[in-house]
């Protein structure tokens, strides 16, 4: 019997069009030198991989002994794909939302709340729909093909702006939660209660990148970080089981109504923060075991779900706690109630936990993302995982020493790189992309409404930020000349 050639002209086979093959390796280091054009594979399927991945392999992987070396077929499972989802999604936004209830009112804040779940889990579909036919599983890729170096840039920036945000505002929390941690429980280090290095938010935040932030961040794999995902989540269902219970505290303070209209250009932002998951879609799809865009379509509307329900109640339980008085990070509410309890020293500590535990998660699609602009090799190199690894948390690190307020943070992101990845990002590599529908298809008129949306979102949520900026700097001025 002669063997056919590697190069031999590969006959069609038919794929269900809603099973998605798990397209070219995509693996955290992939060059964009080379953007092979689709090419389906011949009718030989292999008993050791799935036949949805089989199909769209690019050119260059034609021939079982080649294939099986490039093509990743992912080990992660369902529930720790949902997870590690799960973790990426809720973070520090979930400290955040009661604020933006008590600016909004419950209904609005309901509303919103909906509509920014939908949305999100409606461009999740664009993306993964986008992954499929442009042939790759890395968010900067899916650029390049669609606008070249500009399109890689805008993916490869929104990604790093919007992590790099994440990361700022979780150890944000560590910066300013830890020190009250340790002083309410008499941990007294060096027989100097309360006035040690310890208690410095800033040593804190560098020891516990080093001690626990940075080993699981050089782990190459996000499945392996399914166990941790999972507990962290754990510990954000604990903090919600407290703030269900401690409703009806006794807090006076009302803010100024002024302060209250200002407050409320954050609540969009802040919402739209709190469901950016985006950049880690396409590094978990790629991971994900017997993978296709319907079972990951599915791992992410299990997690959408379990984080708007966890969403809904814990801005819910500490609005009507505190309803108007409420801060943008609720823990520093209680501490105005419950200076020394126990149950809130416990709750602290599992936010913190949480927190902490989701960083190398975020940190993961950053990563990714810096060495697609520096354009490195696919073959991975250990010394270039540390020191890119070691760079990011460093320059996390640096931000956080300095910055003002978490709000900002929330706000700012919110109003930018969330629009981008959750709103126009996704819907313009789908229409670029996606040939085999034209554009006055439902599907490309959808796109293209969510596009415009998302322009709009972002223009009027950045202006009315930038306008509370200058209307804050301009009353502190006044104060200050007054004085």
């Amino acid at each position: 019997m002669i063997k056919a050639p590697a190069n031999t002209k590969m006959s069609r086979f038919n794929v269900d069009p809603d099973i998605d093959s798990s397209i070219s390796n995509s693996n955290e280091y992939t060059s964009y030198q080379h953007c092979p054009t689709k090419v389906p594979l011949n009718g030989m399927q292999y008993t050791d991989v799935d036949a949805e991945s089989q199909n769209f392999l690019s050119d260059h992987q034609l021939g079982k002994k080649k294939y099986e070396a490039e093509y990743s077929p992912g080990s992660a499972s369902f529930g720790m794909s949902v997870f590690n989802l799960g973790n990426a999604i809720m973070g520090s936004g979930i400290l955040g939302l009661s604020y933006a209830m008590a600016n909004t009112g419950i209904a609005m804040f309901v509303i919103l709340l909906v509509a920014v779940a939908i949305f999100s889990l409606y461009s999740v579909h664009l993306l993964l729909k986008t992954a499929n036919e442009g042939g790759s599983l890395v968010y900067e890729q899916l650029g390049y093909k669609a606008f070249g170096i500009p399109g890689k840039l805008a993916a490869s920036c929104s990604i790093t702006m919007q992590n790099f945000g994440a990361m700022a505002s979780y150890l944000y929390i560590v910066k300013y939660e830890l020190p009250i941690v340790i002083k309410h429980a008499n941990i007294d280090v060096c027989g100097v209660f309360c006035s040690s290095w310890y208690t410095n938010g800033d040593y804190l935040v560098l020891i516990v990148t080093m001690a626990i932030i940075l080993p699981l961040s050089l782990l190459r794999n996000l499945g392996y970080l399914g166990y941790t995902s999972g507990f962290s989540l754990l510990c954000m269902v604990f903090f919600l089981i407290v703030v269900s219970t401690e409703i009806n505290c006794d807090l006076q303070e009302v803010p100024d109504p002024l302060e209250r209209l200002s407050a409320t250009v954050y609540a969009v932002p802040i919402l739209t923060f709190a469901f950016v998951c985006h950049p880690a879609i396409l590094p978990m799809y790629e991971e994900l075991k017997d993978r296709s865009r319907r079972k990951m379509q599915n791992v992410a509307n299990v997690s959408f779900l379990g984080m708007f329900v966890m969403y809904l109640l814990a801005a819910l339980f500490g609005y009507l706690t505190f309803n108007e008085a409420v801060e943008p990070e609720l823990l520093h509410t209680y501490s105005k109630v419950y200076n020394f309890d126990v149950v809130l020293l416990i709750v602290r500590f599992a936010v913190l936990t949480a927190v902490t535990l989701t960083v190398p998660v975020v940190l993961f699609p950053i990563r990714t993302s810096v060495n697609q602009l520096l354009g490195a090799s696919k073959d991975f190199s250990w010394p270039r995982h540390i020191c890119i690894t070691v760079a990011l948390l460093v320059c996390v690190n640096i931000l956080v020493i300095f910055v003002p307020t978490i709000r900002d943070i929330f706000g700012f992101i919110g109003a930018s790189a969330a629009a981008m990845l959750i709103f126009i990002l996704p819907s313009a590599f789908y229409i670029k992309l996606v040939k085999k529908e034209s554009m006055k298809s439902v599907q490309k008129i959808g796109a293209t409404l969510f596009l415009i949306v998302g322009f709009m979102v972002m223009i009027c949520s950045m202006a009315l930020i930038i306008a509370d900026w200058i209307h804050n700097a301009a009353s502190s001025g006044e104060h200050a000349d007054g004085h």
